[in-house]
């Protein structure tokens, strides 16, 4: 009998360990390997990047914290002006937002143009009428009723 033929064992090495589990999954697709590889570049350039940018923050914190603590008694009410200013324009323009846009609708409404909604407005209305005639029926069926009871009360009346 012969020996069987040695097998091959990986090793514990995680890098390679990795790189034959890539291998294996890719296999022999060069447009995921090329995928893969593109996605590790840009992401270690964006880790990077962001790392300096946050040192950048705070490092720029660190030396203009005493100029901000100094110069605070400015910044505070101008800070609070400016607030006013931005929330107050911000607020005027949504509002003449809402503005254009209702009235857009109404008069694609009032010309016949069937905005969206329309349906449901129309539904309203004929509800309210609906209402309105069955409260003024009421009204005169038993307004009359009242009238004669009124009468019969007070028959000089």
């Amino acid at each position: 009998m012969a020996d069987p033929a040695p097998t091959h064992r990986p090793t514990t090495h995680n890098g390679s360990a990795l790189l034959r589990k890539l291998q294996v999954h890719v296999g022999s697709n060069s447009s995921q390997l090329v995928g893969l590889s593109t996605l590790l570049i840009s992401g270690s350039i964006l880790l990077l990047l962001t790392g300096i940018a946050v040192t950048g923050a705070t490092l720029g914190l660190i030396l203009f914290t005493p100029l901000i603590i100094i110069s605070s008694p400015i910044w505070a009410p101008i800070s609070i002006f400016l607030f006013f200013v931005v929330a107050g324009f911000l607020t005027f323009c949504g509002l003449g937002l809402a503005v254009a846009a209702g009235l857009s609708w109404a008069y694609r409404y009032f010309r016949g143009l069937n905005p969206p909604g329309s349906d449901q407005v129309d539904y309203a209305r004929s509800r309210i009428y609906d209402t309105a005639s069955h409260v003024k029926d009421y009204a005169r069926e038993y307004g009359g009723y009242l009238q004669s009871k009124a009468k019969d009360a007070a028959p000089g009346a």
